[in-house]
């Protein structure tokens, strides 16, 4: 991968997209497909095996300013989360990470630029996830009802719920990617296999990450 500035480094995926939108099946399916261990430190292992139950959702806060009581740790959360995924790829482990990165708290806190200078000099592909907002509402009904007390609960003859929509709005600013999928007219598998070529081409200088973490100096 023409990004690896350190030889021994490993590669780090990150995927980011709005709840439903796809992101855990292309985690699996690299898991699955992908030469080497792949790591997966994103957002619902953080959530489910490491975040207390009074803190949670943590790092999978949702859009609105809803738990303002919760917000002065965030910034906190994401920075060791994403100090992990620099260690793991520092020591040759492969990192794949989904997220729903949004930046609309009760102030703008300015976290994705921090989490992308936290990962400075490490090969880096970030990857936007979208989906309409019709087939992530297929999703959520086909689920049933919600999961783990951290989502909105849906109905087939109810509007689409605030925070969904907050999501869809929210979760791709400023949209800057090294490639952007779509989950509702390709598989996981399809998404995966795009991902495995481009890091097989290479990846445009600068990257998304690092002109990222430009703007946050």
């Amino acid at each position: 991968m023409e990004l690896n500035q350190d030889h021994d480094a490993g590669r780090i995926i990150i995927l980011n997209g709005a709840p439903r939108s796809g992101k855990s099946s292309i985690v699996e399916a690299i898991q699955a497909g992908f030469d080497g261990p792949w790591m997966n430190l994103g957002v619902d292992t953080y959530v489910r095996h490491a975040t207390p139950q009074r803190y949670r959702p943590g790092v999978g806060l949702r859009p609105g300013g809803e738990r303002p009581d919760l917000e002065p740790l965030i910034p906190r959360l994401y920075a060791a989360l994403y100090a992990s995924i620099a260690a793991h790829s520092r020591l040759g482990l492969n990192v794949v990470a989904e997220f729903g990165h949004h930046d609309a708290y009760s102030r703008p806190l300015g976290i994705l630029q921090d989490c992308a200078r936290q990962l400075a000099g490490l090969p880096v592909l970030f990857v936007g996830v979208h989906c309409p907002i019709e087939t992530i509402m297929q999703r959520r009904l086909a689920e049933g009802s919600e999961r783990r007390g951290t989502y909105v609960g849906v109905s087939a003859d109810a509007p689409i719920p605030a925070p969904v929509l907050a999501w869809q709005e929210e979760v791709h600013r400023p949209g800057l990617y090294d490639l952007e999928l779509n989950t509702s007219i390709k598989s996981a598998e399809a998404c995966a296999e795009e991902i495995r070529q481009l890091m097989d081409r290479g990846v445009s200088r600068p990257t998304a990450f690092e002109q990222l973490g430009r703007a946050a100096e």
